[in-house]
C-alpha cells in the first residue's frame, strides 16, 4: 500500500478516536439537579462554632433565589448586555466570544468576557469545576453549556445565573446584592441601579477595591457601557438611557453584624490562621465550609470581665491583653483583645494577639530553663552584687540591696536581675534563645533584642504579646512540650471531608525533668515573692511577674497544669501613641497578678485540682558566687531561716515596695515608689522615697489606631 493512503488511514483513525473520545466525554457529562441548584443558589456561607460545637458567627451573605419574572426586564436585558448580548440566539458557547476577548485582552480593552451566561452558569453549580486546571475546566465547561442549552429553556439558565453571580461586597445573587448596593429588593430596582450592578460582574472585587478607596471611575466606565449596550440591544426601549440615566448613589458597605461584640476579635484571629494555611475569606465566605475554633465562649466572656472589673477605675489610657492557652494542645481557649470589635467606639486592635511589649522579667524563666539545660541545678549560687558588667552590655542593677549570693530559687522568687544577667552569661544568648523561640516567641523579635541589648536580653528586653507568653510558659505546664498555638481545631468542606486539621505532633523544647524544677523555682514566686497576688486558694500555682522601668508595662504570666494564662498591661497616649508610667505603684505583682487570679478562679472552677510533678533535683551546683558561711549560732530573727544564712521572703523587699531610684531597663524588683497600693491590694507598701518617675522616649505599641 502506498505510504500515502497509509497516512490518511492512520489520520482517519486518529480523528475519529479524537472524536470517540469527546463523544464519551459529552455523554458522560451531567447536568445539576434542580435540587442541587436550588441548594447552591441558597447557602453558600460558612459557620464558625465554638470549640463546645455551639455557633459562633456565620460569614458569607446567604443566597436568596427568586424567579425569573420578580427580576425586571430592563435588569434582564442590563445583565445580558453587559455579559452576553446574543444569549438568545447563541447555541450555549461562542467562539467569536472567544477570540474577541483574546484580542481585547491584548489590546487591553476587554469590555466583555469569553464565556457565555450559560458557560458562567455551568461553572457557579458544578462544585469544583471552578477550581480544576484551565483547558480541562474548560473543555468540560463548554461539555456542560452545550447540554445545558439543549436541555434547558434560556430563561431557566438566566434565571439560575442571576441567583449564584458574584455582584461583589460578598453578594451572590441578584436579589442579595440588590438590598447590599441599594437597600432594596430586586423588584424594586431601577434601570441606572439594575445597569451598576450589571457592570460589576466583570470584576467584583477590584471594584470592590476601588470604591472602597472612593474611586467610582471603574464602576461608572462599566455603567457608561452597560447602557450603550443596552441600546443597542433594544433601540426602541434603552435607546435614551445612554443621557438620560444618571449614576446612582450607592449605600456604604455594611460591616457583618457577626463580627459585633467579642466575635469579631475571635472571627478575625480565626480568618487569620485559615488564611495562612490556603483557605481565604472570600472562598470561605462562598464555599459552605464548617469551622471549628478552640474558644471557650464562656471563658471569653469571663476574660472581658476580669479584665474590665479588676480595672475598673483606671485611666482609659491603660489597655490589658489577656490570653489563654491549653498547654497539652495548643489551643487558644480564651483571650481578652478588647471590649467590642464594632460598637459605638470600635477597636479592632487585638491586645492579646498583637500588643508587643518588653517581657521584663516575665522572660526570665527560658533563662532559668536554659540553665537547668545546661546541667547546672537549682542549688547553684548567683551573684546580687551591682552593678553586674558584661561584655557589650548596660551595666546590670537591682535597684535595691541585695545579698551577695543565692541560689536559683531565691533569685527567681525575688526577681534578681544581676543573677540572671550572670546566668545568661554563663549559658549564652543562643541557648536562651533557641528556647524562646522554640516556646513559640517570635524569631524576629527574639533575634532583634538580642543583637540590640546584648545581655539586657536575659532580663526581659525583647518584646512578646499575651498569646506568645501564655503559650511559651506552656513548655513548664506540659513536660516541656510545646504545641503550636492555634485557633481552628478542624474545617469541613460542604461535602462534611475534613480539610483542614489541627497539628498534633508537640515539639520537646526542653526535657521533662527541667521542666518540673523550673516549676519549683516559679511556684515560689507566687507562694511568698513578687506574684503572691496571683495565687489560687483550692490549687497549685506557678508564674512570673514582670514590671518594665518606669513602669510603662506591666506582667503576670502564671499556669496551673491545665491552662498557662499571660496578662500585659501598658498606658498609652490616646493622642500620640506614645507610652505612659502605669504609676509609682503598679508592677507586675498588683492589677496583672490580680486580673490573672479573677480570671483563673473562674477558669479552674469546678476542675480538678492537679497536682505539679515533683522536683527532679537534676544537674550539679554551679556557684558563681561565694557561698555564703552558715550562720554559726541560729539567730531568733524570723526573716532568716535555720542554716540557711538567707532572709526569707519577707527579709527583703519584693515588688510592691521597692523604690525606682537606681532602676535599669527591665528591672523587675524596682518598681515602684513606695506607698500603700492603690488598686486594692492587700497589704500596704513601703513609704514612698521618690517622686513619680518622669515618661522616658516613646516605645512602639503596634497599635495601629489611638488607644481607647
Amino acid at each position: 500500500m502506498p505510504s500515502w493512503k497509509i497516512m490518511l488511514a492512520g489520520l482517519a483513525v486518529l480523528t475519529a478516536g479524537i472524536f470517540g473520545m469527546i463523544a464519551v466525554a459529552y455523554a458522560n457529562t451531567d447536568l445539576p439537579t434542580e435540587k442541587d441548584a436550588q441548594d447552591a443558589a441558597k447557602a453558600e456561607g460558612s459557620t464558625f462554632y465554638y470549640a463546645d460545637g455551639s455557633t459562633m458567627a456565620r460569614l458569607g451573605t446567604e443566597r436568596r433565589a427568586v424567579k425569573l419574572d420578580d427580576v425586571p426586564k430592563y435588569v434582564r436585558d442590563a445583565v445580558i448586555s453587559a455579559e452576553n448580548d446574543t444569549f438568545y440566539s447563541d447555541d450555549g458557547i461562542s467562539f467569536t466570544g472567544l477570540v474577541r476577548a483574546a484580542w481585547s485582552t491584548a489590546t487591553g480593552e476587554q469590555v466583555q468576557g469569553a464565556s457565555t451566561i450559560t458557560q458562567q452558569m455551568a461553572r457557579n453549580y458544578f462544585k469544583g469545576l471552578s477550581q480544576e486546571r484551565a483547558i480541562k475546566r474548560k473543555v468540560k465547561e463548554i461539555f456542560i453549556a452545550i447540554k445545558l442549552d439543549k436541555e434547558w429553556s434560556k430563561d431557566k439558565v438566566l434565571e439560575y445565573y442571576l441567583n449564584t453571580i458574584p455582584f461583589g461586597r460578598n453578594t451572590y445573587g441578584i436579589e442579595a446584592a440588590a438590598k447590599e448596593f441599594f437597600g432594596h429588593g430586586v423588584k424594586k430596582l431601577t434601570p441606572a441601579e439594575g445597569a451598576y450592578l450589571a457592570g460589576r460582574i466583570q470584576q467584583p472585587g477590584a471594584f470592590d477595591i476601588a470604591e472602597e478607596k472612593k474611586n467610582f471611575s471603574g464602576t461608572q466606565f462599566r455603567f457608561g457601557y452597560v447602557l450603550k449596550q443596552m441600546a443597542k440591544l433594544n433601540p426602541q426601549e434603552y435607546s435614551a438611557y445612554p443621557a438620560t440615566l444618571k449614576f446612582p448613589k450607592i449605600e456604604p458597605r455594611k460591616q457583618s453584624s457577626a463580627f459585633g461584640g467579642l466575635r469579631g476579635y475571635m472571627l478575625t484571629e480565626a480568618l487569620k490562621e485559615l488564611e495562612a494555611k490556603g483557605l481565604p475569606r472570600a472562598q470561605i465566605e462562598t464555599g459552605g465550609y464548617k469551622i471549628y475554633t478552640t474558644f471557650d465562649r464562656k471563658l471569653m466572656q469571663a476574660a472581658r470581665t476580669a479584665v474590665n472589673q479588676t480595672t475598673a477605675g483606671l485611666p482609659k489610657e491603660v489597655h490589658t491583653g489577656l490570653a489563654a492557652v491549653d498547654p497539652t494542645n495548643g489551643r487558644v481557649i480564651a483571650f481578652y483583645g478588647g471590649n467590642n470589635y464594632l460598637g459605638k467606639r470600635p477597636d479592632q486592635f487585638n491586645e492579646a494577639f498583637q500588643a508587643r511589649k518588653q517581657a521584663a522579667s516575665a522572660f526570665k524563666p527560658y533563662v532559668l530553663a536554659a540553665w537547668l539545660e545546661a546541667g547546672h541545678s537549682l542549688k547553684s549560687y548567683v551573684t546580687g552584687k551591682q552593678p553586674l558588667k558584661l561584655e557589650g552590655t548596660t551595666p546590670i542593677s537591682n535597684g535595691h540591696s541585695t545579698p551577695s549570693a543565692m541560689d536559683i530559687i531565691y533569685a527567681t522568687q525575688h526577681s534578681i536581675n544581676t543573677a540572671y544577667g550572670q546566668m545568661g552569661f554563663e549559658v549564652g544568648l543562643d541557648a536562651v534563645k533557641r528556647i524562646a523561640e522554640d516556646a513559640g516567641l517570635s524569631k524576629d523579635a527574639m533575634e532583634t533584642s538580642v543583637n540590640k541589648h546584648k545581655y539586657l536580653f536575659s532580663i526581659g528586653s525583647a518584646g512578646v504579646t499575651p498569646l506568645e507568653q501564655a503559650a511559651g510558659y506552656s513548655i513548664f505546664a506540659n513536660a516541656g512540650k510545646h504545641y503550636s498555638t492555634h485557633t481552628v481545631i478542624k474545617v469541613l468542606d460542604p461535602n462534611k471531608v475534613q480539610i483542614i486539621t489541627e497539628d498534633k505532633t508537640p515539639k520537646q523544647v526542653i526535657a521533662e525533668e527541667v521542666a518540673a524544677d523550673a516549676i519549683v523555682a516559679l511556684r515560689s514566686v507566687v507562694k511568698g515573692g513578687t506574684g503572691t497576688a496571683a495565687a489560687l486558694a483550692d490549687r497549685p500555682v506557678a508564674g512570673k511577674t514582670g514590671t518594665n522601668n518606669d513602669n510603662k508595662e506591666a506582667w503576670f504570666v502564671g499556669f496551673t497544669p491545665q491552662l498557662s494564662t499571660a496578662v500585659g498591661m501598658y498606658k498609652e497616649d490616646r493622642k500620640t501613641g506614645a507610652e505612659l508610667s502605669l504609676g509609682n505603684n503598679f508592677d507586675g505583682g498588683t492589677v496583672p497578678a490580680r486580673v490573672w487570679r479573677a480570671f483563673m478562679a473562674e477558669a479552674m472552677k469546678g476542675k480538678k485540682a492537679e497536682e505539679f510533678p515533683p522536683p527532679s533535683n537534676i544537674g550539679s551546683p554551679l556557684d558563681l558566687a561565694p557561698k555564703p558561711t552558715p550562720t554559726p549560732t541560729p539567730t531568733q530573727d524570723e526573716t532568716f531561716p535555720d542554716g540557711d544564712g538567707f532572709p526569707t521572703d519577707d527579709g527583703l523587699p519584693d515588688d510592691n515596695g521597692i523604690p525606682n531610684d537606681g532602676c535599669l531597663p527591665w528591672d523587675d524588683a524596682c518598681n515602684n515608689g513606695g506607698g500603700p497600693d492603690p488598686f486594692g491590694g492587700d497589704a500596704p507598701g513601703a513609704a514612698a522615697t521618690t517622686p513619680p518617675p518622669t515618661p522616658g522616649p516613646e516605645q512602639t505599641s503596634g497599635r495601629r489606631a489611638p488607644a481607647r
